[in-house]
């Protein structure tokens, strides 16, 4: 029974510690890792050493260039008011604005009122009209330029041209015809004079929908 029963607790001691060994060692390396993530998490929260910022900290930007805007002479949509001698007509060009931003147009820049457009024979304006040139005269002009080049007319609404993009307008009435003109100007398509220039700023706006209508009344 002696035997027996020392054997016994013998046994029993050799299973408890084969038992409770691995999972000691399991808990202290748990416990170790988390000691020490819990140690650098604390240092990272508690720490005094406070940083700041050096004076004239910055970064670097840039403006975009500023390109003309192209103004170009177009049949479509066609004109509404027609010229006639002694009366007013239609002027259809597009817009187009190179830059990567909107450009909003306020008013536009004329020519003298000598300054006469030149006739073709088709929308196309491929082929001049033979007795209807700008040295004719043909007496076909701008609506309200007068004899100093580069007057300023403002629109009666402001344009805007998307940016990298191009606007359909058909300003209303702004072209002439005087009394004077010549007969072959009958049945004509006119390439107006050049403008000398535009009042345009660039930034954010709301483009204007193409095709849209416009005039200079004054």
């Amino acid at each position: 029974m002696s035997a027996l029963s020392v054997r016994g607790r013998t046994g029993h001691g050799k299973a408890h510690s084969r038992t409770s060994t691995p999972w000691s060692r399991k808990t202290k390396l748990v416990s170790a890792v988390l000691g020490a993530l819990l140690a650098g998490g604390g240092a990272y929260a508690a720490t005094n050493w406070a940083v700041g910022l050096s004076a004239g900290s910055s970064g670097e930007a840039q403006s975009a260039t500023v390109s003309n805007l192209t103004i170009t002479a177009v049949a479509s949509p066609s004109a509404t008011n027609l010229l006639y001698p002694g009366g007013n007509g239609d002027v259809v060009m597009t817009i187009t604005n190179p830059n990567p931003y909107p450009v909003t147009i306020t008013a536009v820049n004329l020519p003298t009122n000598t300054t006469y457009a030149t006739g073709y024979t088709t929308s196309a304006l491929t082929t001049t009209q033979t007795g209807c040139l700008a040295t004719t005269p043909n007496d076909v002009l701008w609506n309200y330029s007068t004899a100093t080049s580069g007057t300023s007319h403002t629109l009666t609404s402001a344009l805007t041209v998307a940016a990298s993009g191009t606007l359909t307008v058909t300003m209303t009435n702004d072209a002439s015809m005087t009394a004077a003109v010549p007969a072959a100007c009958e049945a004509t398509y006119f390439s107006m004079p050049s403008l000398t220039g535009v009042t345009a700023t660039g930034g954010a706006a709301t483009a204007t929908t193409s095709p849209a209508t416009d005039s200079w009344t004054s």
